[in-house]
């Protein structure tokens, strides 16, 4: 090959030594060695964190066998983590609700506890779901959970019933933008349902709100890749009365999972 033709895109102290023949051609190690070194101190324009390893490029250059290649930098796992919170709805519960920042001063706290960091580390195929009492800790308990599955990069969906069933119920007679609402809640690999069941103004639930309940969690039930993670006001006693078909989902997808949090627990009045 022409010395001219290894110039094109070469680093200028490369070139430079090339043509003045102190530096061997392709394919010797000192040559490799240096274009290695150029790719590497090449900054990139990627966001999120500042990686000292990659520049921000996402990516090192080394050499195997006599080659380079492009080798995934491990800084890449966290921004993955990153987009996953911006997307996830929760990032302002994030900063507040972790484990650590969990007070365990009761039994039953610290049982909360230990029960969520089970399931991180043995619930696979489970779902998991805190109901009961107002102010036990149920949206801190299930957003701590949220947090380190977001930091394993895990893509994780919050839907806070409430105000997503409004819109998505308002929206039933159009089927395109029903879909729309429905479907990225029906399919998230992981979906946090908060405050199931809460109607706005303490209103009463209705047969729209069951059905929609239903049409969420049974496709989710059926569907065993798809982790569900439930905090409610209610009871699964409660929802077996409102809907048995719903209640029951929950129940069996939650064994060794279900808080049910009863008495006077409100941590916020403490």
């Amino acid at each position: 090959m022409d010395v001219s033709e290894l110039l094109v895109g070469m680093p200028p102290e490369v070139a430079k030594r090339l043509k003045s023949g102190t530096l061997k051609p392709p394919n010797s190690e000192e040559y490799l060695e240096a274009r290695k070194n150029w790719a590497n101190a090449e900054p990139g324009n990627l966001t999120g964190c500042d990686c000292p390893l990659c520049k921000n490029r996402g990516y090192t250059t080394e050499i195997k066998q006599g080659v380079l290649v492009s080798v995934g930098c491990p800084c890449m796992a966290k921004r993955r983590s990153l987009r996953c919170i911006e997307r996830s709805g929760m990032k302002e519960l994030l900063d507040t609700y972790t484990f650590a920042s969990f007070k365990t001063d009761e039994p039953w706290q610290a049982e909360m506890k230990r029960r969520a960091e089970d399931f991180l580390k043995n619930g696979a195929g489970r779902w998991f779901a805190a109901m009961g009492s107002v102010g036990a800790g149920k949206t801190h308990i299930c957003t701590a959970i949220c947090g380190e599955l977001l930091s394993e990069g895990r893509e994780v969906r919050y839907m806070l019933w409430r105000d997503e069933s409004v819109k998505i119920k308002a929206a039933v007679s159009n089927v395109d933008e029903y879909n729309s609402l429905i479907e990225p809640l029906k399919t998230a690999p992981i979906l946090y349902i908060d405050d199931l069941f809460k109607t706005q103004k303490g209103g009463p639930i209705t047969q729209a709100d069951v059905n929609l309940a239903f049409e969420l969690l049974n496709f989710r039930y059926c569907n065993k890749k798809l982790t569900t993670i439930i905090s409610s006001e209610k009871t699964i006693d409660e929802i077996m009365g409102i809907d048995e078909a719903v209640g029951s989902r929950i129940y069996e997808r939650c064994k060794g999972y279900y808080l049910k949090l009863t008495g006077n627990k409100n941590r916020r009045l403490a």
